[in-house]
């Protein structure tokens, strides 16, 4: 064996001593990022322990900056007491992150890690965003169709009633409305987000820390959110509201602030969350106009995630054509403005109180089943979306004795559930965006032009209607009756000015859907159909 071949001998020896260790180091690699797997705009947590004396809440910082590829987010973190300190990140792409943290604390400095994210399993679609205008979207693509309802002490309710009340909304309503600071339930003394001395009575009093907060409160907010996010429901959480026994409608001002950055630390990485900056804004009468845009203003620079903002009113419209507005959120159920509304503001409208369903005896308290299934009907054919509310008055004997109304995360006892999800389907089966308002008709009619129709005669009760069709397509037609939950196929296909005959009752509609362009002359007048009772 030569020189020359005894080099190349050593080499091969050498190289076939270092490659298993270098397998076994690529090996490490990927069995470590495949231990923090994480899916597409799920969660990833970092847990580091840190200082627990003085106030941590306000004596210390902390943030990680996340990177993949060429980009980096920087995410803040928060105490979540015991000398525990958590940074949580919704990763949007997937592949691998690295994160790397600063603090004001020598312990909690300069700690790296990475992950994967991996694909979004089924079911998850991302966090809702504003899209065509006036309409919604998932991240994915996916269309979503807000039809939501109002429990406002779902996030602090007791197991067993927030588990009584996800049940109902599961597969019927996709977003719910809820507050983040607690309002008396008058079930004696309440866990409360801020530390608090003195006695509650009947759930009232005490003296707030407002330099500190409770974490067993926030966890408690998190496990209902999951739970939510778990049924494919949006959390469209309140975070200020007039409803309250502790005083917090009037905190100072750095309060306020300070608890607004603690709160989106903590629940910005859910991705079903939504913000409303407050419900009934304008009875919260110690703060001004310049105060909720203030609150605006920290809830869209500390979300690094851009979640949906929206602000809630009693009398007093906001304007919701201020840039960190992504929608408009109403109390009212007049619906014939709607159009005014969209070119005024030119985002999408949730009439997100249109009052409610249920027996009580103040005037936005005892609507009938069909009245809220009508009000449904009559937003959707606006183009614009509205939100279930029920409140019925508590049974004082027998199982149900005593038992919250469903607007506090109870027990869901109306009738309108059902078909408001019948119009949610509807929708949804037969266009990837929303409806939009059509102008010029008698009739409520909405729809794509040339290619969907929709008309709803509301109290009117026709026993026929002559539609004007484009001449231009052959449509099939579907007769509906919203609350008897029927779709009864006309015979044959329409086109032009097309009469047709209806059961002569209130509250109906009928679906024109584009089957094919026209080859011969349009159709003339259509059979009389048969109507489903």
């Amino acid at each position: 064996m030569d020189r020359r071949e005894m080099l190349k001998f050593s080499a091969a020896t050498l190289a076939s001593t270092l490659q298993p260790s270098a397998m076994a180091v690529a090996k490490e690699r990927a069995s470590s990022l495949a231990s923090q797997a994480v899916e597409q705009w799920g969660i990833f947590e970092i847990a580091l322990e840190g200082p627990a004396t003085g106030n941590p809440f306000q004596e210390v910082t902390l943030a990680a900056t996340f990177t993949h590829e060429h980009r980096s987010i920087e995410i803040k973190g928060f105490y979540d007491g015991d000398g525990v300190y958590r940074i949580r990140f919704m990763p949007d792409m997937q592949g691998v992150w690295t994160c790397i943290s600063t603090s004001s604390a020598k312990q909690l400095n300069g700690h790296r890690t990475q992950f994967v994210c991996t694909a979004p399993s089924p079911g998850n679609h991302g966090p809702v965003t504003t899209a065509h205008r006036f309409h919604f979207l998932y991240a994915d693509g996916t269309a979503y169709f807000p039809f939501g309802t109002t429990t406002y002490a779902l996030l602090f309710a007791s197991d067993e009633d927030a588990a009584t009340s996800l049940t109902a909304m599961k597969g019927v309503f996709n977003k719910t409305r809820a507050c983040v600071l607690p309002k008396p339930l008058g079930q004696g003394p309440q866990m409360l987000p801020f530390p608090s001395s003195g006695a509650q009575v009947d759930g009232r009093g005490g003296t707030n820390d407002y330099t500190r907060f409770n974490p067993a409160y926030f966890r408690l907010l998190e496990k209902r959110i999951l739970e939510l996010q778990s049924a494919g429901i949006e959390a469209d959480c309140i975070l200020f509201h007039p409803y309250d026994a502790w005083g917090y409608k009037t905190m100072p001002p750095e309060a306020d602030d300070f608890y607004l950055r603690y709160v989106v630390a903590r629940l910005a990485a859910y991705r079903n969350v939504w913000w409303s900056i407050a419900n009934e804004y304008d009875l919260i009468k110690a703060r001004t106009t310049a105060d909720w845009d203030r609150f605006f203003r920290i809830v869209q620079a500390e979300d690094p995630y851009s979640h949906l903002r929206s602000i809630h009113h009693s009398a007093v419209i906001y304007d919701h054509s201020k840039p960190w507005c992504t929608h408009a959120s109403l109390q009212s159920y007049d619906f014939e403005k709607s159009a005014e509304r969209r070119a005024a503001w030119n985002k999408p409208i949730i009439y997100d109180e249109i009052q409610y369903e249920g027996d009580v005896e103040r005037r936005w308290g005892n609507l009938s089943a069909e009245e809220m299934t009508r009000r449904f009907w009559l937003a959707a054919v606006r183009g614009v979306y509205a939100s279930h509310g029920e409140v019925f008055i508590a049974e004082e004997t027998g199982p149900h004795a005593h038992e919250p109304s469903w607007s506090d995360a109870g027990r869901l006892r109306g009738e309108s559930a059902p078909r408001i999800r019948f119009l949610h389907d509807l929708i949804a089966a037969h266009t990837h965006v929303g409806l939009n308002e059509f102008e010029g008709s008698y009739y409520l009619s909405s729809g794509s032009p040339n290619e969907l129709y929709l008309w709803y005669f509301d109290d009117h009760r026709p026993a026929r209607y002559e539609f004007p069709l484009p001449n231009t397509a052959n449509f099939e037609a579907t007769l509906i009756d919203p609350y008897a939950m029927t779709q009864t196929k006309l015979d044959g296909t329409f086109s032009g000015k097309s009469r047709i005959s209806l059961p002569s009752r209130p509250y109906q509609a009928i679906l024109f859907r584009k089957v094919s362009d026209v080859t011969g002359k349009p159709t003339g007048k259509a059979p009389t159909p048969e109507v489903q009772d």
